[in-house]
């Protein structure tokens, strides 16, 4: 089946259908991924509208650029080709040099972010902390008591804004059972099967009870801590988190479109993974973060929390951590869920299963938004494809 057929026809063929059991699997992503809401349940991230934040357009021509990989070098275009892009926003200086689109997407036109979601609740998070709605040092159990008797007893929020819970939970794509298999179920993200009864994301927790570690300790990547973090949020607040998406972030920065978040059953929203915006969005956050949180003269996330996020990781709790095979032989620390590259040219990014990302070069003004439909997962040679391009565009705007 080809992508250009999917969901064509009244009614597709069975073979051209995206259905909840095949949107995450190839061809069938590459029409989901900007459908997510025809698929599953949702809930509105309302943005600024008219008040939107100005992205003025000074193109600059990239088609020349040469990029190193695996011992040969790919034009631009085939970089942009190579790693399924949906959609491309550079931003220098606050303007789009440049902007792309596969044929099924548009400026307009919200993608899913997977796991880049978990970064937007980390500027949330912090912009509740400064407001004192929010104590990271505070242990999740005395917010959330339904989890008393899990692996997240003593569980700090700052445990699960770092990914260093000792809960015991295999992130592995691939599986076809399984803990993982059973989340995906609760958050509304596979079809139930026959003999299973209806989850929800919050009684997931209960089945969380073994400890593979201590808090604190290793990088240890679990996806529903960032749910968690989800419901921590609105238990203190007593607001959804998707209007305190709109609220805090979304609005304030200027987001020129609405998105919108994944839910369960019963409204509880996929924190880690559901959120869809459009791809100028995603680099209005970026900039956000190049501007050290201020849009406009507006202070929207505190800058003492992006700096937190940019010096204060741990690199040995990364480098003992789950993520070496995919970004190896950098010196990377994970804070309040976004990664940081450190050293001579220190770079603040999300990253996304199937090539979802955005960087921010704070340095040198530069911000890369990149939505993707990549067939697997987790590649890892897409990965490095990935970082080898955002370096040759980082190295050459920041010459100009």
């Amino acid at each position: 089946m080809k992508h250009d057929e999917l969901m064509t026809g009244f009614p597709p063929t069975a073979a051209a259908q995206v259905t909840l059991a095949n949107w995450r699997k190839p061809p069938f992503n590459k029409w989901s991924f900007t459908h997510v809401r025809e698929i599953i349940p949702s809930a509105d991230v309302s943005g600024a509208g008219a008040s939107a934040t100005a992205l003025p357009h000074a193109p600059v021509d990239l088609s020349d650029l040469s990029i190193p990989f695996d011992g040969s070098s790919l034009t631009f275009g085939e970089f942009i080709d190579r790693t399924d892009t949906d959609g491309l926003v550079i931003l220098h200086k606050g303007q789009i040099v440049h902007e792309s689109y596969s044929p099924r997407m548009s400026a307009t036109t919200p993608h899913i972010l997977m796991s880049v979601s978990k970064s937007m609740l980390g500027l949330l998070a912090g912009i509740l902390t400064d407001r004192g709605e929010l104590d990271p040092s505070q242990r999740v159990t005395e917010i959330i008591p339904e989890v008393r008797e899990t692996a997240y007893a003593d569980a700090s929020v700052r445990d699960l804004l770092d990914m260093r819970v000792g809960v015991k939970f295999e992130e592995n794509y691939q599986a076809a059972g399984g803990a993982i298999i059973a989340y995906r179920k609760a958050q509304g993200w596979d079809p139930v099967t026959a003999g299973d009864e209806p989850g929800d994301l919050r009684s997931f927790f209960a089945q969380l009870i073994e400890v593979d570690g201590e808090n604190g300790g290793n990088f240890h990547y679990v996806s529903p801590n960032t749910d968690l973090l989800g419901w921590v949020l609105e238990r203190v607040t007593g607001k959804r988190y998707a209007d305190l998406l709109s609220e805090h972030l979304w609005r304030p920065m200027g987001a020129e479109t609405s998105g919108y978040i994944t839910v369960d059953r019963f409204g509880a929203p996929r924190c880690a993974g559901g959120l869809c915006t459009t791809t100028r969005d995603l680099a209005r956050v970026g900039q956000l973060l190049v501007n050290r949180g201020r849009v406009s003269g507006l202070q929207v996330v505190p800058e003492a929390w992006i700096d937190d996020i940019m010096t204060q990781g741990d690199r040995e709790a990364w480098n003992g951590g789950d993520f070496l095979d995919y970004i190896p032989d950098l010196p990377i620390h994970y804070r309040s869920k976004w990664y940081v590259l450190n050293g001579e040219a220190p770079m603040i990014f999300g990253v996304g299963v199937h090539g979802q990302n955005v960087f921010a070069d704070r340095n040198n003004d530069i911000v890369i938004a990149k939505f993707s439909s990549q067939p697997i997962a987790m590649d890892p040679a897409l990965i490095q494809l990935t970082l080898a391009g955002v370096a040759a565009i980082r190295a050459r705007l920041s010459k100009s």
